[in-house]
């Protein structure tokens, strides 16, 4: 790990402005994504600024929906009332993720920005596009087995969010509010947030650099009060998905009215699947249906060597998991 020097932000401003004075400084708030990839020496900077004295908390009911601060812990977020009646698919990611201790430290707001498991991009004595672009990406003919197969590219396939709240917050219209160097905010869907590879896998997400994610706003509707995720993994606990799916239904005399579908641990982004989602609504909530949507969700699926699993492994936990919501 290299020296760096740290400061305690007492305010935004005062945080986003050592940013635009130092680009290669780095906020810290739980820390358990930024620590790690520091003592592997993928990231360097020279300053890390300690934002956990922000006043990005609070968890309240708003005519937008669900207000969420940032700087709320995993699992106090996981926990809360309003977010197990009215959200339990993004209440179910939370808990689901990581360890009692890491859910006790990480921050929402750097869950959501949490990098790739991708074992090359996390070994510095391999090549890879995200870490220095051009470089090549040697998953594509290598140990791929637990990295995208939806939105890949050739130059990236490896999964940008490996986690668990993000699916469940892009199934469910999300939108995250971000605070700019010059207290400026702006709102972006969660959907829009993280980027496709393409031919850029380095940019992951549409943050600008300094700025800073406030908070997440989930809308209230009836499809995500009858939710749920589901996580299919390695082992039962302290694993990353291979697959996994947020999915709502609002069904009213055995008709899908609306639906909401996403998927995790197959996307290069938090999957939203707008084609199963056409194929549910408005029909009878049946096996037959469900399968129909699990088929359209993976119909542009691009396995390589070792993760064509990963096809029929999602479609039967997309299946299941709008079993469970339906009571079929």
């Amino acid at each position: 790990m290299n020296d760096f020097s740290y400061t305690q932000a007492a305010t935004a401003k005062e945080a986003t402005g050592i940013l635009k004075d130092q680009p290669t400084a780095a906020y810290i708030a739980g820390g358990t994504t930024l620590l790690d990839m520091m003592k592997a020496n993928l990231l360097e900077p020279p300053q890390l600024v300690d934002i956990n004295s922000l006043p990005f908390k609070g968890i309240e009911q708003t005519k937008d929906g669900l207000r969420i601060g940032a700087m709320e812990r995993m699992s106090a977020v996981g926990e809360h009332p309003l977010l197990v009646q009215q959200f339990p698919a993004v209440s179910q990611s939370l808990l689901l993720a990581a360890s009692p201790q890491l859910r006790n430290m990480a921050s929402i707001g750097g869950n959501i920005l949490q990098r790739t498991r991708c074992g090359y991009f996390r070994d510095a004595a391999f090549p890879c596009n995200k870490r220095v672009p051009g470089s090549g990406c040697p998953a594509i003919a290598g140990d791929n087995h637990n990295l995208a197969i939806l939105g890949v590219s050739e130059s990236c396939i490896a999964n940008s969010y490996p986690g668990d709240l993000s699916v469940a917050l892009a199934a469910f219209d999300a939108v995250l509010t971000l605070e700019n160097q010059k207290g400026k905010q702006r709102r972006v869907p969660i959907t829009e947030f993280y980027l496709l590879p393409g031919k850029t896998p380095q940019k992951e997400t549409v943050l600008e650099p300094g700025e800073l994610i406030v908070a997440v706003t989930i809308p209230t509707a009836t499809h995500a009060q009858r939710s749920t995720y589901l996580k299919v993994r390695e082992r039962s606990s302290y694993a990353y998905a291979l697959a996994s799916a947020a999915v709502g239904l609002d069904v009213q005399g055995g008709t899908i009215r609306s639906a909401r579908v996403a998927l995790g641990g197959v996307g290069a982004q938090p999957w939203r699947s707008r084609e199963a989602e056409k194929v549910l609504t408005g029909q009878p909530a049946t096996e037959a249906t469900f399968r129909a949507a699990a088929t359209a969700a993976l119909r542009e699926a691009q396995p390589r060597s070792e993760n064509g699993y990963k096809v029929e492994l999602a479609q039967n936990t997309l299946v299941r998991a709008l079993q469970q919501v339906a009571g079929a």
